[in-house]
């Protein structure tokens, strides 16, 4: 090949070669690289924050700086006896030692002398409510335990004092000798809504002063949907519900709203793995400082009471209320002989839908509203009654104190059922009841207005199926729907009022529950699963 040949065809293919780069690089194919460390790098263009986020965090960083200054750790401490553990333990459901049944404590008496006292710890948190050092947290962090010690947000440390305590609303409060703290500044959690901003403050698992942010996810929680928040027939079931992260340590740790104003102290969680699964509960702020205010005047809690047991409604009991919604607190039974709603004239079966003119549409309203009254005061009730709509004028009564209010349920044992000619198993109800014996009574203590019928077994899928525990230690002792009431004495009272309801309709009975020494009402729907 000549040479001038060979300048055409290596001219060629350079314009070959520059053609294909260009080509590539159109379709974003290659990537033209420099070996140079001062390249130009591609970046994307950073969108600017909307206006509104910038201010809401600039919010929770300020709430931050501001509050946790008057949030406080606590420690608290106790010796317990290796044997008194042991007995407590026994008593709360742990193995007990192999010895004859009622002769334990005298064993253990020949305890293991090597075993010495052994001390038991408490963690939670606090928050400041007065510069000159009162603290609130809750009753759970401090309960029986007799050294209690308060760490500041600068470090300082402090003996604490146990003003007071008080285990229906689970509150507590502490004072240390000191001046000038920063205390925090108490909101009004009847203006809270669903839905606000909120920020929880405390100690979860020895982090101290740890802030998580979430939003009010309900108020008036508790009642039949918290079972475990019930501590007694008098306990407050009122609590706010947030999804703000609340873990053990968190206790007794404010629950601030946006604009620094604490709303609640945080409680309890409720979990399957003893951490925070996403559901959080705090006590009101309105009502523990009603508590605090009463443990640092009078040493205790004056709280007035109507003096019967209550619980939300169902649509059953609605129903048999003659209730168009579902709306309403259920009264069960009363708490005492001399209780100041029997003596107004209030009636197992009624349905509280009013106090004061204000609606009570569950057991959290209608507390709220009694509890904003003393004892000795009158309030004015509105009670739908089977249909029938009534009024009453209720002289509340002063709570009793805590020693009164300790139930036997831990010393009642199971009665043991003596089968008889009076039993009869109730499919429609899914349940088969005993007549009450006369052994029965006796061995129960059974008050004699309380015979009846002995639930004994509960079947699967049947409206009985969850109200009833079918252990021997509830007895029906009547009917309040169908009208009339009627007391149940017998299998053929009890077959003559389901007859009565029909094979769907809607039946009201009432129940006494010998572990709890008190009564309650239960709704049901024949013939539904």
């Amino acid at each position: 090949m000549s040479t001038n040949s060979r300048l055409k065809l290596a001219g060629a293919v350079l314009v070959a070669f520059a053609c294909g780069l260009v080509f590539a690089s159109g379709f974003d194919l290659t990537k033209l690289g420099f070996a140079q460390t001062n390249a130009p790098v591609r970046t994307a263009s950073l969108t600017p924050a909307p206006a509104s986020v910038v201010e809401l965090n600039s919010s929770f960083v300020g709430i931050a700086e501001r509050v946790t200054p008057g949030v406080v750790s606590i420690a608290a401490v106790r010796t317990v006896d290796p044997n008194v553990q042991r007995r407590e333990q026994g008593q709360q459901g742990q193995p007990k030692q192999n010895v004859p049944p009622g002769l334990e404590d005298f064993f253990q008496q020949f305890g293991d002398p090597r075993q010495q006292r052994q001390p038991q710890a408490s963690s939670g948190s606090g928050f400041i409510v007065s510069d000159d050092g009162y603290i609130l947290t809750n009753n759970h962090v401090v309960e029986n335990f007799d050294r209690i010690r308060v760490k500041l947000n600068d470090n300082r440390e402090f003996t604490a004092k146990l003003i007071g305590r008080d285990p229906q609303t689970d509150v507590a409060v502490l004072k240390i000798d000191a001046k000038n703290l920063p205390s925090m500044v108490m909101g009004d959690d009847n203006t809270a809504k669903v839905g606000e901003w909120v920020l929880a403050v405390g100690n979860p698992l020895g982090l101290e002063h740890t802030v998580t942010a979430g939003i009010i996810s309900a108020k008036g929680r508790g009642g039949n949907a918290l079972p475990d928040l019930s501590r007694d027939r008098y306990s407050i079931t009122d609590h706010i519900q947030t999804d703000a992260a609340i873990n053990p340590g968190n206790s007794g740790g404010p629950l601030v709203n946006i604009r620094g104003e604490v709303i609640g102290i945080n409680s309890a969680i409720a979990t399957r793995t003893g951490y925070y699964q996403g559901y959080g509960f705090a006590i009101p702020i309105t009502l523990a400082r009603d508590v605090m205010n009463d443990l640092i005047k009078n040493g205790r809690v004056r709280r007035a009471v109507i003096g019967v047991q209550i619980r939300d409604l169902t649509p059953e009991d609605a129903e048999a209320a003659g209730l168009k919604e579902i709306k309403g607190v259920l009264v069960g039974g009363y708490s005492s002989d001399d209780s100041p709603a029997k003596r107004a004239g209030l009636e197992e079966g009624d349905v509280i839908i009013s106090a004061d003119g204000k609606n009570a549409d569950r057991v959290s309203t209608l507390q709220r509203i009694i509890r904003a009254h003393a004892p000795g005061e009158t309030v004015s009730l509105e009670v739908m009654r089977f249909g029938t709509k009534r009024s009453f004028k209720v002289k509340l009564a002063e709570q009793p104190e805590e020693a009164q209010l300790v139930a036997a349920a831990n010393e009642v044992e199971e009665p043991a059922i003596r089968r008889n000619s009076g039993t009869m198993k109730e499919s429609k109800l899914g349940v088969t009841v005993e007549a009450v014996t006369d052994a029965f009574a006796r061995e129960a203590k059974l008050p004699a207005n309380q015979r009846g019928l002995v639930v004994k077994d509960i079947e699967a899928n049947t409206p009985a199926a969850g109200n009833f525990r079918g252990n021997g230690t509830e007895i029906i002792t009547a009917v309040l729907y169908p009208r009339p009431r009627r007391d149940i004495r017998t299998t053929d009272d009890l077959a003559s009022a389901i007859k009565q309801a029909g094979d769907n309709g809607t039946m009201q009975l009432l129940i006494y529950d010998i572990q709890q020494e008190s009564t309650r009402v239960v709704s049901l729907r024949l013939g539904t699963q």
